[in-house]
Parts: C-alpha cells; sequence; structure tokens
C-alpha cells in the first residue's frame, strides 16, 4: 500500500513539474508578429483574458487556448495592472516580457513633424489626420479667438501664424492637438526672445512681432541656409528706404483659394498682404518660420542688395540696382540672354 502510495505521490509530483515546466515554457512563448514590430492597443479596463484574446484573434500567440495562456501567465508573470495604450510588440518577443511591459506603461512614442514655411491652417489638417492624435481642436483658423485662448491663454494675439515653432514632437496615442500646439508656441516663444534680444542694431521692426513676421517671409522665399541672410538684407534694405517689399508669398498668403498661379491681377489687388500694393510689413506673418530664418531676420547681412529674382535651380540672383534685377530676370525668368 506504501508503494502504490509512494508511486502516485511521485507520479503527481513529476505530473506538477511537468505542468510547471511547460506553464513556464508558455510564457516565454515568442510572440509571432506579421512584422518585426507590430502596434497592439490596450484599451482602458482591458483585463489578461481579453488582452489574451486579442492577441490569439491576430495568429500571434504559438499556444492560441487563451484558458492555458491565462493560466500560465497566472503562475508566472502577474497580469495585472496593467496599463491602457499603443504599444510597439517586436517580433520573438515573450509574453511574459510582453506582460511586463504592459505593467510598466512602456507605451510606444509617436512623432509628428511640423515643417518650416507652413501655415497654421496645414498643420491643422497634418494634426487632424493622425490617427493616434486627439484631434477635438476648439478651431481650425489661425485667427480664431478660441483656439487662440486656447493654445497661448490669452486673446492677446489675433492670429497664431508664425508663433508655433517648426519642430518633430514627440507623444503618446491619445495627445491631444492642443497640447502639442501649446508646446509649439512655449518653444517659439523662446527662440523668438532669443532671436529678438540677439538682433543687430538699427534694424527697421518697432518690436519682436514685425521680426516674427519678417522671419516669416524669409523662410517663405528661400530653402537654402546660405541665403537667407541675404534675403533678409534685401527686404531690411528697402524697408529702410521707404520701399515696398514687393513679395510674392506675403501677395499669394492674401489670396482666399490661391491655385498656385499668381497673375498680373492678383499683384494689382489692394489686399493687407499684397506688399506690391502696401507699405511696411504684412498684418501678421505669413508662415511658420523656423529657428534659422529667425535669425536671419535678426542679424541680416550687410549687403547693398535690393533686388533677388529665382535663378531656377532653387537658389536666387541678387541685384544692387533695377537694371541689374531686369536683366536677370530676363535671363532667368524669360530665357533671354
Amino acid at each position: 500500500m506504501r508503494r502504490i502510495l509512494l508511486i502516485c505521490f511521485l507520479a503527481l509530483l513529476i505530473a506538477a513539474a511537468g505542468a510547471l515546466y511547460w506553464s513556464h515554457a508558455l510564457v516565454q512563448q515568442p510572440l509571432r508578429t506579421v512584422d518585426d514590430s507590430a502596434l497592439f492597443e490596450v484599451q482602458r479596463g482591458a483585463h489578461a483574458r481579453s488582452i489574451l484574446t486579442q492577441l490569439a484573434e491576430r495568429g500571434w500567440l504559438e499556444q492560441p487556448d487563451i484558458r492555458l495562456n491565462y493560466l500560465a501567465s497566472r503562475l508566472w508573470s502577474t497580469p495585472e495592472g496593467l496599463q491602457a495604450g499603443v504599444y510597439q510588440i517586436h517580433n520573438g518577443q515573450s509574453l511574459q516580457d510582453f506582460w511586463q511591459q504592459l505593467r510598466a506603461g512602456e507605451q510606444h512614442q509617436f512623432t509628428v513633424t511640423l515643417i518650416e514655411g507652413q501655415t497654421l491652417a496645414q498643420w491643422l489638417q497634418v494634426l487632424l489626420q493622425h490617427t493616434y492624435i486627439d484631434t477635438d481642436l476648439v478651431a481650425t483658423s489661425a485667427d480664431s479667438p478660441a483656439l487662440i485662448e486656447a493654445v497661448t491663454g490669452s486673446q492677446a494675439l489675433s492670429s497664431l501664424e508664425g508663433f508655433l515653432a517648426p519642430d518633430t514632437y514627440h507623444f503618446y496615442a491619445g495627445t491631444e492637438a492642443l497640447e502639442l500646439l501649446r508646446k509649439a508656441y512655449q518653444t517659439q516663444q523662446l527662440r523668438l526672445a532669443e532671436a529678438w534680444q540677439q538682433r543687430a542694431e538699427d534694424l527697421p521692426y518697432t518690436d519682436s512681432y514685425e521680426l516674427l513676421i519678417m522671419a516669416s517671409i524669409i523662410e517663405k522665399e528661400t530653402g537654402l541656409g546660405n541665403e537667407r541672410d541675404l534675403v533678409s538684407s534685401v527686404f531690411v534694405n528697402r524697408l529702410r528706404k521707404g520701399m515696398r517689399l514687393q513679395s510674392d508669398p506675403t501677395t499669394i498668403y492674401g489670396i482666399t483659394d490661391f491655385d498656385g498661379n499668381l497673375t498680373r491681377a492678383h499683384l494689382r489687388a489692394t489686399t493687407a498682404y499684397n506688399t506690391y500694393r502696401i507699405d511696411g510689413l504684412p498684418p501678421t506673418p505669413i508662415a511658420m518660420p523656423g529657428r534659422a530664418s529667425l535669425h536671419a531676420a535678426a542679424e541680416p547681412a550687410t549687403s547693398n542688395y535690393y533686388y533677388f529674382v529665382a535663378d531656377g535651380s532653387g537658389g536666387h540672383v541678387f541685384s544692387e540696382t533695377l537694371a541689374e534685377h531686369n536683366r536677370a530676370v530676363n535671363r532667368y525668368q524669360r530665357g533671354k540672354n
């Protein structure tokens, strides 16, 4: 009898050891994502069983039995305190590591790049189209008082245009678009203050806002880093001499539903942004300037240039006199020597 009991005990012991070994092997099973990595969203309030069901439905579990995976996870991984969010799961990552990742809340960090020279309207479209950004915006226009107050905390500004820093921003799933805009606003405030503090003497700006406006024009006029200070010098020289800026990008900004074709009728029309018709700077920035354009506006090159024209290769030809400029226009714009 004792021998039988001993045999039974040993059998049970072996079975228990085997079960433990097998269950441990289950939590060490590699997850089989389709790609090298994949995103997995854990909803608020989700529990281990429902998460295992989703993994099985995606075909990520080598052993698809939910009950067995759950029991093995309870034995070896404590799948509790799981934090909601979107996680990046790597192919071959173990189920045990997966539970640890969810307990620690190690969510995937997304990025969105807001590009220099684009307008707030374009930026809002980028944010609105992003799957993992909460786009419950209060408005979608740069001069919306509600949006201005939500981003800046006051209604002191007439427009947000120019006041947001172009950059790549990092965020977690569910981040509000307004949170990203606030961060961009705070960053641009610091950059503008730095540029204003480092500005050259005797610039024709009454305050840092006019410097911001100038920086936005420079941003739209050239994408070449070695030209920004020269472009800045042209506009500063013209302002000092009382000449109109005659900038195509400012004129385009003031055209509703611009179709890409700037006509003579556009240049003749009187709008607040048509610098062929108005004196001085336009009333607001026309785009979001980057740090380089802010510093170009603050520290223009010293030159005698009053004109420039695109050379067809992405750069510009600068001229001191109207006669020189007309020759450059004939050569580079009209194909005449």
